[in-house]
Order: structure tokens, then sequence, then C-alpha cells
């Protein structure tokens, strides 16, 4: 198949592009790299042998995305992952979050109507269930309302996905909730690489590892959890990665209609497990300081991921040390280049 994936340079499109070229899939890629670097390709490249097509768009310019579809009229599918991501600064930027996620999704999605591109993998969150009951968390699980600007998005963008399938028969859309990606890419050739001051916890725990960042801030250790620290289902990304090639290979024999799938471990793992392990494993230090609760954050929440190993035959693989083996080589090999 000829995939499209939208913000394919970016941390989780970067490693689904190499899934899928290692599957024998055609891949182009969309992205405007507001949060990711063309260097990427030269990894992907590294590790597969191929270069994907690649072009600099916005998913929120329609003539853009028009004149990509005339370009490639025989795509069949379209991985969309472009969007912006931070929770935190989603709170401080919510007019941003919703022109952003809400303006490409339509805007795709009316690109792919009138280029009759009718199979769309959607990069959707736990956070569109809100703050759940007791975990772990099943696709049956109420969706509560989102604790943050960034999980009001991606819980109006399933909205909207279902809604564009309820009008369009021929429309087949399958919607990934992830839970908490985290590692890189077993080369260490690609990863997650934040643009200044990490968002998300391993990269700044791999950064104060390697000495870039003084001390680790942990957020809360008020919870009512073992530890009092956040629990999360910490999976690897690869393996996230490979869910979104078994959702294609799904959708090409099941009829056309809504999907969501829990992609999760189906552990959860607190924030203070993470780096305890982290530390073990890869004997680096990691000084660490406990800081109020951000915004936007819940307690615990994890995956019951049992519905995708069903349908989609898919499970996660990696344990935690082996993910966080992978994150701290990737930071090696980004710290070796900036040298």
């Amino acid at each position: 198949m000829e995939i499209l994936v939208t913000g394919g340079t970016g941390y989780i499109g970067s490693h689904t592009v190499v899934e899928l070229l290692q599957a024998g899939h055609s891949v182009v890629i969309a992205d405007n790299l507001c949060h990711s670097d063309r260097s990427v390709l030269d990894g992907i490249r590294a590790i597969t042998g191929q270069i994907p097509v690649f072009y600099e768009t916005d998913c929120c310019d329609r003539a853009a995305l028009d004149r990509l579809f005339q370009r490639h009229p025989k795509l069949d599918a379209v991985i969309h992952f472009a969007a912006l991501k931070a929770v935190n600064e989603s709170e401080l930027l919510p007019l941003a979050y919703y022109a952003n996620n809400l303006g490409a999704l339509v805007t795709l999605l009316q690109a792919m109507q009138a280029h009759r591109v009718n199979q769309i993998v959607f990069s959707s969150s736990c956070t569109v269930y809100g703050t759940p009951g007791n975990p772990p968390v099943t696709e049956q699980s109420p969706i509560q309302p989102a604790t943050s600007p960034y999980g009001a998005t991606k819980q109006m963008c399933e909205r909207i996905l279902q809604d564009a399938v309820h009008a369009d028969p021929s429309l087949s859309a399958t919607a990934l909730r992830y839970f908490n990606p985290i590692g890189a890419h077993e080369s260490g050739l690609i990863g997650e690489k934040p643009q200044g001051v990490p968002q998300n916890l391993l990269p700044y725990v791999t950064e104060t590892a390697a000495g870039i960042r003084r001390e680790l801030r942990i957020f809360g250790n008020d919870y009512p959890t073992p530890d009092g620290t956040c629990i999360r289902d910490f999976i690897h990304v690869s393996d996230l990665a490979r869910a979104h090639v078994c959702a294609l290979e799904h959708m090409r024999h099941v009829p056309a209609g809504w999907r969501t799938y829990n992609i999760g471990t189906g552990r959860g793992t607190s924030v203070r497990e993470l780096v305890d392990t982290f530390i073990r494993t890869t004997g680096a230090s990691v000084p660490f300081r406990y800081e109020a609760r951000r915004p936007g954050d819940i307690g615990q929440i994890w995956a019951d991921p049992s519905l995708a190993e069903r349908e989609l035959g898919w499970k996660s693989v990696k344990t935690l040390e082996e993910t966080l083996l992978s994150a701290w080589r990737w930071q090696q090999h980004i710290t070796n280049l900036e040298k």
C-alpha cells in the first residue's frame, strides 16, 4: 500500500514510517517541521535503506494537501499524527491547540474525501478518558470531561471522525488511543528529541543523566498511589508504531466504519519506579526533586489492551528495561553528535 503519514518526521511518526517501510509499504510524509527536523529522514534511511517521499506541508493548508494528493493519486490510506501534543503547553496556549488540532483533521478529511482516499488511522490518546475510574481502562470506559485543552482536542477529533464515518459509509476510521510512548528505535538512530526543555518525562530523565539538565523535576508526590507519584502505562514507541501497521492491515479485511483501540502494555508504572529502574538499568545518575502537581495531570491510568490483541493481532513485547536502555542509547547518540 501507499500510505500518507502526516507528522511523519515526529517522534511516533518516524518510528511508524520505519515499521511501514520494513513491512513493504510505500510512504509519503507530510510535516511542517514545527517540532521535528529533516535530519530524521537520515535516520530512517540508515535503518531501512529507503528514503520516503517528504513534503514540508502544514495539514491546515488545504491547497497544499490538494497538490500532494494530486501528485500521489494512488494513496490507499492516511495515518494522521500531525498535532500539538503537550498537556502543560495546551493549558497556556488553548487557542493554538484548538485551531491546529481540529483544523488539521477537518482539512485533511476534506482533502481525503475530494481525492477518494477512504481509510485513516488517527493518533488519539488515553487523555480522551479524562479522569477515569479504577484502572485498567477499556474502550468501553466512560469518556469523562477532559482535564486539559489537549485532551479536549482529542475528544473532539474522535467526534469529528465518528460524524464523518456516519455521513460517509465508505469511510473507515480507526483511532488508536495511546497511553505513554517512551524509548527509541533499537538502533539508537531515531528517538524523541524535544526542542528546548522536555515536556515529557523520559527525555528529561535522559538529559539529566547526560548532564544537560541539572536535575529532574517530578511533578507531584502526593497522589493516592503507593509512592505518591503518578502511575502511567509506559509503552515502547516501536511497539506503538507497529500497532499502526496492524490497524491498516485490519481495515483491509473488515467493513468500513469507526473503531477504537487502547494501545498500551496493560501495566502501570509510577514515575518514581521508572526513574529508579532507569538508574538501575543504565548505571547513570539522575538527581531529582519533587515539585507541585502540574495542571491537567491525573493520578493513575493504564490500559486494558486486550481488544487490540484480539482484533488487530497486536500486543506490546518490549520490557521496561529494554525501553529505557533504548532511550539512553538514543540520548548518547545525539549527545555525541552535538559535541
